[in-house]
């Protein structure tokens, strides 16, 4: 079957293929009586564009890039979640890249991005090296941080305050009467642990307790495995009386191997976790967390970004901070 082409969709919505073309790229250009006309010929001839033949002539392509540092954490599912649908709106495809917390992967990512010309990069850094996303906005390729603050006045971020997040969870374990805490986290290289282990140290300094007490069990991996093991170390080392998890992965991954060990949660150790995933209320002792508005990170960033590729000149860069929720379960209760 011979392809449709731009010129078929004019001769049967009766109209120019110039005018096909705008409603395909620029459709505020056109009256919306010629654009259903259009549209309609394009559903009922089956046409699909050229993408690659539209990428050369324009330069970039309707795509943006995402890349993140684990997309086996629902977290960042439920971010591309936000993002996919605000693109789909407009009729942008989204190119997934996962950097696996690795400098060298997100490069090689990154360079493929570039290359695929998509208009815009959605980002989680791996690495704080902001040459690296310049490398990107040289090419004309517009940048917004993602879950991750921005640190200079030309750059767009959605994030949430990981500091006032860790200070709330262990205020929270504090209240319930706990006066040892544990803090169960990812590699410190990673800006959300370093910070949430800040908020933790605050509270106890809040409470008057010595931040330096703050016992740190560092990861390999964010992963409800490296939780487990994380606990058994804990286990032998001596059980504080709460324990502080940098993500809800960790936690759930603390939690089974505390209760396979026989300890009850949270009659004898507190817990509480971070981010909020469906599994987090679900666990067989629901677990406290620290919920994120993370579907919304990635909607807003979206609009950022798109925002910015559409209006460069006139675009008005935003640095967007949430704040974390406490949700207390049965694991502090």
């Amino acid at each position: 079957m011979a392809m449709v082409s731009i010129k078929d969709v004019a001769a049967h919505a009766g109209v120019s293929p110039g005018t096909v073309s705008n409603v395909l790229n620029r459709p505020g250009k056109v009256a919306p009586a010629t654009r259903e006309r259009v549209e309609a010929a394009i559903d009922e001839l089956g046409f699909v564009r050229h993408g690659s033949a539209s990428t050369l002539r324009a330069g970039h392509s309707r795509t943006i890039g995402l890349s993140v540092i684990d997309i086996g954490n629902p977290f960042f599912t439920e971010v591309a979640a936000g993002v996919e649908d605000v693109a789909s709106e407009v009729g942008y495809a989204v190119i997934l890249g996962n950097s696996a917390g690795s400098v060298d992967k997100e490069d090689r990512n990154l360079r493929v991005l570039a290359e695929h010309r998509v208009r815009g990069v959605l980002i989680t850094p791996s690495g704080e090296d902001p040459a690296r996303l310049d490398r990107l906005r040289g090419h004309g390729i517009s940048v917004v941080l993602v879950d991750h603050p921005a640190h200079r006045p030309d750059q767009c971020a959605v994030a949430v305050d990981d500091v006032a997040g860790g200070r709330a969870a262990v205020a929270h374990l504090l209240s319930r009467g706990a006066r040892s805490v544990a803090y169960v986290t990812g590699p410190l290289t990673i800006r959300q642990c370093v910070e949430r282990r800040e908020g933790a140290k605050a509270a106890l300094r809040a409470a008057g307790l010595d931040p330096g007490d703050l016992v740190v069990a560092e990861a390999a991996t964010m992963t409800a495995r490296s939780g487990e093991k994380a606990a058994a170390d804990l286990i032998a080392r001596g059980l504080p009386e709460a324990v502080f998890c940098a993500n809800d992965l960790l936690a759930l991954g603390v939690l089974r191997a505390l209760l396979r060990s026989g300890v009850r949660v949270p009659e004898d150790v507190a817990l509480i976790g971070y981010d909020d995933i469906d599994f987090a209320a679900a666990s067989t002792v629901s677990l406290s967390s620290m919920r994120q508005p993370t579907y919304q990170l990635g909607r807003i960033a979206t609009e950022l970004l798109l925002d910015e590729c559409a209006n460069p000149e006139t675009h008005a860069h935003q640095h967007i901070m949430f704040q974390p929720e406490l949700v207390a379960r049965e694991s502090t209760q």
